[in-house]
């Protein structure tokens, strides 16, 4: 896997803006984070601290590989309504690039986590070189293995992550590059 030769500075779907992520975004992703229910794949909201943290992790993934979770912003409002983006992974014993996304509640069930995250598999395809690229889903989580399948993704493996002294049984769904091309033609 190598760094991309350029900086990410944002992308744009139909309804929505990805772009870095900044220390003045922790209280609307703190929206997001801190909401139990929507993150009940970790069995905890993040305190206003953990978001903090979770942003400075964002920030050196983007200096360090060169990508990470992004702001996911309504182009209509301006509003940052969660955060979505790729990082690097462990799946079993592997590394592997993941798209990940974390949304607000009353934007559930709208294909905004699946806009975001194809957004993110073609700037994953384009500018790295990986052969495929993975989502990490918690077994419990009907929700996202749903925009998976959507994305074109299947499942590659089971595995268990330890997180707060909980062990959290995983899938791993992944698509591979050719895949992706072949559903999402150049014109």
């Amino acid at each position: 896997m190598t760094k991309p030769t350029e900086a990410f500075a944002g992308m744009h779907t139909p309804r929505l803006r990805l772009r870095p992520l900044t220390l003045e975004d922790g209280p609307a992703l703190h929206r997001v984070l801190g909401d139990e229910i929507a993150m009940a794949a970790y069995e905890h909201g993040f305190s206003p601290d953990e978001t903090t943290d979770w942003i400075t992790r964002q920030l050196a993934r983007y200096e360090r590989d060169g990508f990470g979770l992004w702001a996911m912003v309504d182009a209509g409002t301006g509003e940052v309504i969660g955060d979505c983006g790729l990082t690097i992974q462990a799946v079993g014993e592997a590394q592997v690039v993941e798209v990940g996304y974390h949304l607000l509640r009353e934007r559930w069930g709208h294909g905004y986590a699946t806009e975001a995250a194809s957004a993110c598999l073609d700037w994953g395809f384009t500018h790295l070189n990986v052969p495929e690229i993975y989502a990490r889903v918690r077994d419990t989580n009907i929700a996202s293995m749903n925009v998976a399948i959507r994305l074109g993704m299947t499942v590659r493996a089971r595995f268990t992550i330890r997180y707060r002294d909980i062990d959290m049984p995983h899938l791993a769904f992944a698509i591979t590059r050719e895949d992706w091309h072949s559903r999402h033609p150049s014109p």
